[in-house]
């Protein structure tokens, strides 16, 4: 019979090894062969520019257009060409992971040619996205999974606008997918045309600042994507007034701020996101602690005016005679997670 100091001893090693394996460092490599980046050299040197010249144009953010203009991902540049100009720099997979989409036409998609990697073992599973691709790798399909630092495609300049081959790049995303129910919202939104792309359409697609992430993890301030996102600081906190538990939060429950309630009885829920509506907290409120929340109302409880200064281009908060709303983009935010109308 195991005595009662055996069962303690085994129950606190095997928390001791959950939390080694929860705090284990990720394995990530950069998506080009540039080495300027883990050189400490300037973002000159990696990052493609747009038009302008202006290396920051390229990066992740609000920094196009005198910064009316939001980019979901990064741009980096090409280390080598060929003789007609066009880029030959392999693109590599940043993490093992699985193939979930090959967009091959290029016309289809302001993305071009495209792949998007869903990242399984690491917490949240975020996807990372591969743009203006020039080719893809010869039998990568949907489905497989590809290990670190394999190499999955080409770099190029192909989408559905014209991108000229002297700024040809890969546009790299690193985020996390709204729902599984994209399909309904697509429809019901009346868009003019198809949705070619299915769920990782880049509309049910929401990025976070990846230079951002790398620099943290350079840094060693984090070891994991769990990290990451427990560091962010919300834009905007709101409750819901909704007894749906998303699809969302099945899908990456290490963003739970509680366990869910054993009974299933959610009354809401309070979120808070970042500068760019992406949800990185949701705690389950119980029906007692949303009482007096309609169904499908959203109430701001706190905004933070400077983090919104800074991110403009992305409208999560509006103010309409005097009181504080929801805006556009973090309206359409809350749609694909909460199924909100």
């Amino acid at each position: 019979m195991i005595s009662r100091m055996k069962i303690r001893l085994f129950f606190v090693m095997a928390c001791a090894a959950i939390s080694a394996l929860q705090a284990q460092r990720i394995d990530i490599a950069w998506p080009t062969p540039n080495p300027a980046y883990f050189e400490g050299k300037p973002i000159e040197e990696f990052i493609q520019p747009t038009a302008t010249g202006e290396a920051e144009s390229g990066l992740f953010g609000c920094r196009r257009s005198g910064g009316a203009q939001f980019h979901e991902g990064l741009d980096l540049k090409p280390l080598k060409r060929d003789r007609r100009g066009e880029p030959t720099d392999p693109v590599f997979a940043a993490m093992k992971g699985v193939v979930r989409y090959i967009g091959r036409v290029g016309g289809n998609s302001n993305y071009g040619r495209y792949i998007v990697l869903e990242h399984t073992d690491v917490e949240p599973a975020i996807y990372t996205l591969y743009a203006h691709l020039a080719a893809i790798a010869p039998g990568l399909n949907t489905g497989d999974t590809v290990t670190r630092g394999q190499e999955i495609a080409t770099m190029g300049h192909s989408a559905s606008g014209n991108i000229p081959k002297q700024r040809a790049h890969l546009h790299f995303e690193m985020g996390l997918w709204l729902t599984r129910d994209f399909q309904r919202w697509h429809d019901r939104k009346g868009f003019g045309g198809k949705n070619l792309q299915g769920l990782w359409n880049g509309m049910n697609l929401c990025g976070f600042d990846a230079l951002d992430f790398f620099n943290e993890f350079r840094a060693r301030r984090v070891d994991t994507f769990r990290d990451y996102f427990a560091h962010m600081k919300p834009a905007v906190r709101l409750r819901i007034g909704t007894s749906r538990t998303p699809d969302f939060v099945m899908r990456y429950p290490a963003l739970l701020a509680k366990p869910l309630p054993t009974d299933g009885s959610i009354g809401g829920w309070e979120v808070s996101v970042n500068e760019t509506g992406l949800p990185f907290s949701l705690t389950p409120l119980m029906p007692m602690e949303a009482m007096g929340l309609g169904l499908d109302e959203v109430r701001i409880l706190e905004a933070d005016e400077a983090i919104l200064r800074q991110h403009r281009c992305r409208q999560l908060i509006v103010t309409r005679r005097g009181e504080q709303a929801v805006g556009r983009d973090l309206q359409e935010v809350l749609q694909l997670v909460f199924g909100v109308k």
